[in-house]
């Protein structure tokens, strides 16, 4: 292990820098040969203006911190020059001084008082420093980099520092002009942000040729890009509501540049959705994105130079699923949305990441809801927050949406920062209703744009915008944990005959961490023909106020650990059913005491809001399969007469959403769906999964026969179109058409299994071709059409790269005892079938993938978690960021069942142990064994 690995940055440390960046120039020279040894290397230089900061210029009597400027072991240094003189690297520098990981500039040396009478110092200072670098070795993907013949970069978070000495830090904004130089042949296309102000062949050398770009936005490093290579171009253009022009580039290597009119749509939605919603034009009058083979994250928000990894921007109906288009939609739009949160306001620290993340995953899902299905989208994005991020809070690496310290921020883009704090910000919304939340971020704009700022302005900007307190919010910024919120409704009768209605709510966090949380609590009382009642709220005992009328819905305010409210019921009216939680207005675990099998069946039914009504469907499949996942611990063999009478009303309930014809396809879906197990593990004690995952596949199995008629006719009813249309009913037809395909493939009849390859066969789009798929690959290893629909498979996409990944995860996925599954994978880690170690596309979809299953991972011998050790060491060797992400899929083994427990806790502490080991894999690993 370094000697920096173990240490650790606290928030509480934070201090900001003594100067201003006036500006930066940068001068990359790509691929020049060095001509010692005849290699190819890349000189970067850089020239740094900088400003003493007004409230330290007359500062004469004190010592002024020494400015830190980070690097990276492999940027060679070769000049530091100050105010056009050379330093000398030697031992009377009194200038600078090399460290491990960057250069320590003496702050009194860069600005020396000018004399002695008025005692003032200098107030600018001129830095110049020159580096080598080799980004062809670079596998780490940080930094300035080659993928596919290309360079590019990723600098978020902590990259920069990797192509050159400067102050890698977000709250240092300044003015960039970049010069880029590389070969004509090699780099005809030489990119950077901003505008484009001078190109031109290079003078003296023919074969190479330069561009020049500057940014009139002051930016942080982490949002410098550059990208270089022989790529080609999609374009379009887009009229601003001011009339502005703006030409779209999308970038990609020639063969692709048909895939990525999907995309350039996406863009042109998201620029006039951002528009019409947040009144946010675009700034500039070009927009580049670039589509990258090889790239760590899912994309990048470089001011106007986006940089996607590629699955995330190319794509057609063929070769992508109804799901991953609406993914692409999303990650378009989250990128561009970045460019005012995130770009134009921006954050002091890495601790605010939330600021920038959380809001824009917000923004990016309301964006999707409105160009889809609203009650669709929330609800896979609940299902997303209860599978992942709940299972983060209830880890080891649990941690708030604001974290208080790291070891490497990379580790920290996680669940927790981005998804939660996505519902953190829809509790602002949920409070001030869509009109007061608008009026806030305006104000949040027009107070910080060019600003680093912390949470504390977005959440001050809401409430002065609004008038209303809502300090309580920010206690969500601090606490980890899911929070646990019990309801309880009692009906009673006053002295004065009036029908009330009383609802308690109380809260608690998984261990004391202060106060009790602003909640706010979205409600409704519904009558017996389903609809909400009136509400009215009575005024807590002691407080003289009039009954508050608030209509169909409430957001009540949850403020108290314990809090009571009273309505008022209509005279001689029957008690209402309690839709609570609705639109899953705050990330909370929700138990309702006292709610009936029948309540939850009647909300399946009538429940106006489509998450309660899912909602409603799922707490009686989570019911069930808890009861039968504790039945088979004592009595597997033994039926137990109330949990079979639950099976046949959830079938009865499934049948009635199928044959309702009010409800969308992809809502129906959804809704006869059973829980994740990664959700219900999360319920049980010491979880078996693998036991679990009986029982869950057990219910399936048995639903598939109790609906077959349902399920058959589906299937027969809605034949696979001749033509792709991306309309929400026909998608949703798809979604059912597949659900239901699903379920029968379940039932093992051999003639369902011949229909779905010929399904795959006839596929006009990705949608069903991966769906009959997966199906088949669900069959035991060596089944012979199995072995049909991977090689169909195969032989039609085995020229693109992309679509070759779902083979890989699909047969990575599947279900399959772990002595089998385990060889069949590490045959499939081969370049002939598409895999690449130093690609993380191809290492999550086979070994993430691989941690999804229960058959696979959770062996009961441990040759799954074995398996997954060894990649966490084999992708650490090349991709620090890549095994943290892998190592992760350890990090719940102490809500594993106790044999499991001891298997999980070898294989991390052989992974401990191991020489070499990155800081990324040592912090997620060391805290999960804590």
């Amino acid at each position: 292990l370094t000697s920096n690995m173990n240490k650790e940055t606290f928030r509480s440390d934070y201090r900001a820098l003594p100067i201003e960046v006036a500006s930066y120039h940068l001068q990359f020279y790509l691929d020049i040969i060095d001509s010692a040894n005849r290699t190819e290397i890349t000189i970067v230089k850089s020239a740094i203006e900088i400003d003493l900061k007004p409230e330290f210029i007359a500062a004469a009597q004190q010592n002024i911190d020494d400015l830190f400027l980070n690097g990276r072991s492999d940027v060679k240094l070769l000049s530091v020059s100050l105010n056009g003189a050379r330093i000398l690297d030697d031992e009377d520098n009194i200038l600078w001084v090399a460290v491990a990981d960057g250069l320590v500039f003496k702050t009194n040396v860069l600005f020396p008082f000018l004399d002695k009478t008025n005692q003032s110092r200098c107030k600018k200072c001129k830095l110049e420093i020159e580096v080598q670098i080799d980004p062809k070795s670079n596998t780490l993907l940080e930094g300035l980099y080659k993928s596919g013949g290309m360079f590019c970069t990723q600098c978020e978070a902590e990259g920069f520092r990797g192509i050159t000495y400067f102050f890698d830090r977000p709250d240092i904004l300044t003015i960039y002009t970049v010069r880029i130089e590389a070969n004509k042949v090699q780099c005809p296309v030489l990119l950077s942000n901003g505008n484009k102000v001078e190109c031109g062949d290079v003078e003296g050398d023919s074969e190479r040729h330069f561009a020049v770009w500057q940014d009139p936005f002051p930016k942080p490093c982490y949002l410098f890009a550059l990208v270089a290579g022989d790529l080609k171009a999609k374009t379009d253009s887009f009229i601003t509501c001011s009339g502005k022009a703006v030409s779209l580039f999308i970038w990609t290597p020639e063969k692709d540049v048909d895939q990525v009119a999907h995309a350039m749509s996406s863009l042109k939605h998201a620029m006039r959705w951002d528009e019409d919603m947040f009144g946010r034009e675009y700034d500039l009058e070009l927009f580049n994105i670039v589509a990258v083979p090889d790239f760590n994250m899912g994309a990048m928000e470089n001011k106007s130079l986006n940089v996607f990894n590629s699955r995330l921007v190319l794509g057609t109906p063929l070769s992508c699923t109804d799901a991953e288009l609406d993914r692409i939609q999303g990650i378009i739009a989250h990128e561009y949305f970045h460019n005012w949160t995130g770009n134009r306001v921006t954050c002091r620290d890495w601790f605010q990441l939330t600021l920038k993340e959380g809001l824009t995953v917000y923004r990016d899902q309301e964006f999707t809801s409105c160009r889809g299905s609203r009650s669709v989208k929330r609800i896979q994005d609940v299902l997303t927050v209860r599978t992942l991020q709940f299972a983060e809070d209830a880890g080891p690496t649990a941690h708030p949406i604001r974290p208080d310290s790291y070891l490497k921020m990379d580790n920290f883009y996680s669940s927790t920062v981005y998804r939660k704090g996505a519902e953190v910000v829809r509790m602002y919304e949920a409070l001030l209703g869509p009109a007061g939340f608008r009026a806030g971020m305006d104000l949040y704009f027009a107070r910080h744009d060019g600003q680093a700022v912390t949470c504390e302005a977005f959440l001050e900007a809401m409430q002065d915008a609004s008038g209303q307190d809502l300090r309580g919010l920010l206690s969500w910024y601090s606490r980890k944990g899911t929070p646990a919120v019990t309801a309880e409704l009692s009906r009673e009768v006053d002295s004065e005959g009036q029908v009330l209605l009383c609802l308690q709510l109380t809260q608690s966090l998984p261990a004391d961490q202060g106060g009790p949380l602003l909640i706010p609590f979205r409600m409704a009382l519904l009558g017996p023909d389903g609809l909400p009642l009136p509400l009215c709220l009575l005024p807590p005992p002691g407080v003289t106020a009039l009954p508050q009328e608030l209509g169909p819905e409430a957001v009540l305010r949850l403020a108290e650990s314990r809090q009571q409210f009273v309505f008022r019921l209509p005279p001689s009216s029957p008690s209402p059913v309690a839709s609570l939680l609705r639109g899953f207005s705050a990330p909370v675990r929700l138990t309702v005491h006292g709610q009936t099998d029948e309540d939850l069946l009647f909300l399946l039914a009538h429940d106006s809001d489509a998450f309660s009504r899912f909602e409603a469907g799922q707490q009686l499949a989570r019911q069930l399969l808890l009861g039968l996942y504790a039945r088979n611990l004592v009595q597997p063999e033994e039926a137990d007469e109330a949990l079979v009478r639950a099976e046949q009303a959830l079938a009865a309930a499934f049948r009635g959403l199928l044959v309702s014809p009010q409800l969308d396809g992809q809502f129906k879906a959804l809704a006869v769906s059973l829980p994740a197990r990664a959700e219900l593990q999360g319920l049980i004690p010491l979880c078996n999964p693998l036991a679990l995952h009986h029982q869950i596949a057990g219910l399936a199995r048995r639903l598939a026969a109790s609906l077959r008629t349902d399920w058959q006719a589906i299937a027969d009813g809605q034949q696979q179109e001749q033509k792709y249309y991306q309309e929400d009913d026909v998608v949703g037809g798809r979604a059912l058409r597949n659900k239901a395909l699903f379920y029968l493939a379940l039932l093992g009849d051999p003639a369902v299994e011949a229909d779905l390859l010929e399904r795959q066969r006839h596929a006009t789009n990705m949608t069903d071709e991966l769906a009959a798929l997966t199906a088949l690959v669900g069959l035991p290893l060596g089944h012979s059409l199995r072995d049909q629909a991977l090689s169909l498979f195969l032989a039609k996409w085995s020229g693109h790269s992309l679509v070759l990944l779902k083979w890989l995860s699909v047969q990575a996925l599947s279900e399959q005892p772990a002595l089998l599954h385990c060889p069949l994978l590490q045959a499939l880690a081969q370049p002939r079938c598409g895999f690449s170690l130093t690609n993380p596309n191809s290492v999550l979809a086979l070994f993430w993938s691989f941690a999804q299953t229960a058959e696979g991972f959770h062996a009961a011998d441990g040759s799954g978690y074995r398996f997954l050790a060894d990649a966490v060491l084999q992708v650490d060797a090349v991709n620090h960021q890549g095994a943290a992400r892998l190592v992760k899929c350890f990090s719940g083994w102490r809500g594993w069942d106790l044999s499991r427990q001891v298997l999980a806790t070898q294989q991390l502490s052989r992974v401990l142990s191991s020489e070499g080991l990155s800081a990324n894999v040592f912090e997620i690993a060391s805290k999960s064994m804590c």
